[in-house]
């Protein structure tokens, strides 16, 4: 393994060390770990980023956007627990990093941005690099992407003020939503979201974290890192 890939993985393994106390695990799921040492993260940033690509924080991508901190991805991939059959709906595709750690470990990703410029340039990057099994649109994240639901998981890449309806109503029973809660540049709690085999969803509070808002019409930034 590459000694800046290398440095990653241990970063990742600390920090999930030192939540262990609020995310309830002493590890991550091993395949969740084994995809995070797969997927080249140096190929989702810009190439003035790439001396940084291994880093443990967010770093941006443009249009004012980041892409996440690598320990945060590999928890929230942990959390919404992907199985080989899942269909999984991402919200935020920005560089598509998240995207393509998801892919890695289920069946179908679905996946949108609502900024323009980045869903194509993702969309380019994801098929350039062999991701098949994913799909971008161009779209309004509070209204996820009916057409493909139900889900067996979704992940949010920004910081809704409440959990949106929608994505709800399009989590299968027994599937898992993770999202960040909060109001902008405050205080905002990395929820997991469960719906029982009856409907009816059961939320927990994971981790603080700090993420820029999840806007319908325009999202300017997006920033995801662990608050400890």
């Amino acid at each position: 393994m590459d000694k800046n890939l290398k440095r990653m993985m241990a970063d990742i393994e600390s920090e999930v060390h030192y939540t262990r106390g609020m995310i309830g695990k002493n590890a991550l799921d091993p395949r969740v770990m084994a995809v995070m040492a797969r997927v080249p993260r140096d190929k989702f940033v810009p190439p003035e980023m790439k001396a940084a690509a291994f880093d443990n924080g967010p770093l941006p991508i443009g249009h004012g956007q980041t892409i996440s901190q690598p320990y945060i991805v590999a928890l929230m991939t942990d959390l919404v627990q992907p199985q080989p059959d899942h269909v999984i709906l991402e919200v935020g595709t920005g560089s598509g990093y998240q995207t393509a750690v998801l892919s890695e470990l289920c069946r179908q990703v679905y996946s949108v941005e609502v900024v323009a410029a980045l869903s194509e340039a993702a969309a380019a990057r994801l098929q350039r690099l062999g991701y098949a099994n994913v799909e971008t649109r161009i779209g309004n994240g509070y209204q996820g992407w009916p057409e493909h639901a139900p889900y067996d998981g979704i992940i949010v890449t920004a910081a809704a003020s409440h959990i949106p309806q929608p994505l709800i109503d399009q989590l299968r029973p027994g599937g898992r939503l993770v999202i960040p809660v909060g109001l902008p540049y405050s205080y905002q709690e990395l929820m997991l979201v469960r719906k029982d085999a009856q409907g009816e969803t059961h939320s927990q509070s994971v981790l603080g974290v700090a993420f820029v808002p999840l806007i319908e019409e325009r999202v300017d930034h997006r920033k995801g890192e662990s608050l400890h």
